[in-house]
């Protein structure tokens, strides 16, 4: 079955490069054998871009389900996930990721994540750009807020 679900992705990869309507990924969101949502990379469509099609298939599943969590899924990804939609995948809770390319056969034609990879390591005032910090104790007051508030909602 795994098989049938990354061949969705692989196929839906295909079809967007060959529609001209993003980049060669795409992504199946399964839950006990069925396909919840499914996306491919919209980023120079919709000129987003957060529009991987990993992202884009945990938005429409989280909408679906009406949760922000998808415990109890797996994603098929037609390409090892980038930081960005691997951070989405474990906010969401996803349990397996099962993926076609590597990130390294991604880079060979363009699409080098490894950069940013790299930059998480360097101090903040070290990245290609650099991230500044600032008022932490007025910022803390949010932190304060969010501890003392009865109705939040962990997650």
């Amino acid at each position: 079955m795994a098989h049938t679900f990354m061949a969705r992705a692989i196929q839906l990869s295909i079809q967007n490069v060959r529609s001209g309507r993003g980049g060669p990924f795409g992504a199946v969101v399964v839950k006990d054998g069925k396909v919840i949502a499914e996306a491919v990379n919209q980023v120079t469509s919709t000129n987003d871009p957060t529009a991987h099609a990993e992202v884009l298939a945990i938005r429409l599943a989280c909408q679906k389900f009406g949760s922000f969590e998808l415990r109890g899924c797996d994603i098929y990804a037609s390409c090892e996930p980038c930081p960005m939609c691997l951070g989405a995948i474990y906010w969401a809770r996803i349990e397996k990721v099962y993926f076609g390319n590597f990130a390294a056969d991604a880079a060979q034609i363009g699409f080098d994540d490894s950069a940013i990879y790299k930059e998480l390591t360097h101090p903040h005032l070290q990245r290609e750009i650099p991230m500044i910090q600032m008022m932490r104790d007025e910022a803390l007051a949010a932190f304060r807020a969010w501890e003392e508030y009865p109705g939040k909602i962990r997650y």
